[in-house]
């Protein structure tokens, strides 16, 4: 089997640049529903907790060493 990469990486690209480019077209006005507007508020916070918490208690070789920083700070 003949693994093409070029041809990954170009689909890799193209999915990407739709994901991004997506909203910015298919929303032209402004949005007016507040459940939606308070969930779009929350999205970053909620991404970077995803990302932090984790890095947290794999920070150190135990997780519960982890654990115990986290409270600690």
């Amino acid at each position: 089997m003949s693994h093409n990469v070029y041809l990954y990486i170009l689909v890799m690209a193209a999915v990407t640049y739709l994901i991004r480019m997506l909203p910015l077209a298919l929303a032209k006005n402004e949005i007016k529903s507040p459940f939606i507007n308070s969930f779009l508020y929350y999205v970053p916070y909620a991404c970077l907790a995803a990302m932090t918490f984790p890095a947290i208690l794999k920070a150190t070789d135990s997780i519960i060493s982890g654990a115990a920083g986290f409270f600690v700070a």
